[in-house]
C-alpha cells in the first residue's frame, strides 16, 4: 500500500502506480549474467521488489549498488538489511563519484527502473551515457519500460538494444537490454 501512495504522490518520477509482478523481475534479473560480477548497479529501485531478485542471484562477494531518490523508498530498502548492499539516496546522474567514493572504476550489470518517459531527454541521456561508460567491456545495461518510445535512446547510445516483452504484469512491460562493445 505504502508504494502505490509513493507513486500517487509522485507519479512523474515513480512512473507507475503498481509494484513490478515477479514475472518482470524475474525476465530483468535473468537478462544478465551474476557469474563472475562484483559491482552490479540498479537505478530507480523502488520499494526493493526487483533489488531482492537481484540480490538472490548475485553473488555472495558482489556489491550491489542501489539508486532511489524518494526518502520513503529508501527506508524500505534499508530494511533489506544485506552487508552486499550500498543504498544511493542520490541522482543516477552521480553514478561517477559514487563508484569514486566506493573504490569502484566500473560496473558489470545495471538494471534499471528509471521512468525515462518523463525525466526531461538531456538528462535521461546523460544517465544512459553514464551508465555506458562505466559499464565494463561487454556489460549488460538492462531497463524496463511500458513503450518503446525510448527505445532509439538506447540505440543511440549502444548501438544494440535487444527487445523482451512481459504481458503478465500491470501494465505488460518490455525489457530492453543493452550491451557495451
Amino acid at each position: 500500500m505504502s508504494f502505490i501512495t509513493e507513486s500517487i504522490k509522485n507519479i512523474k518520477t515513480v512512473g507507475t502506480v503498481t509494484r513490478s509482478s515477479k514475472f518482470l523481475c524475474k525476465k530483468m534479473v535473468e537478462q544478465t549474467d551474476f557469474e563472475d560480477a562484483k559491482v552490479i548497479v540498479e537505478l530507480g529501485a523502488g520499494d526493493g521488489v526487483i533489488t531482492k531478485h537481484i540480490l538472490k542471484k548475485m553473488p555472495k562477494d558482489a556489491t550491489l549498488m542501489v539508486f532511489e531518490v524518494h526518502p520513503e523508498f529508501c527506508i524500505a530498502l534499508r530494511k533489506l538489511d544485506d552487508p552486499r548492499l550500498i543504498i544511493i539516496e542520490d541522482t543516477a546522474e552521480k553514478i561517477g563519484e559514487y563508484l569514486a567514493q566506493n573504490n569502484f572504476t566500473e560496473i558489470d550489470a545495471i538494471i534499471s527502473a528509471i521512468p525515462f518517459v518523463v525525466v526531461p531527454e538531456a538528462e535521461s541521456y546523460r544517465i544512459v551515457e553514464a551508465c555506458k561508460h562505466y559499464l565494463k567491456e561487454m556489460g549488460t545495461y538492462v531497463q524496463v519500460h511500458y513503450s518503446l518510445v525510448k527505445k532509439k535512446m538506447y540505440e543511440n547510445v549502444f548501438g544494440n538494444v535487444d527487445i523482451s516483452f512481459v504481458p503478465l504484469n500491470v501494465p505488460p512491460a518490455f525489457v530492453l537490454k543493452s550491451h557495451k562493445m
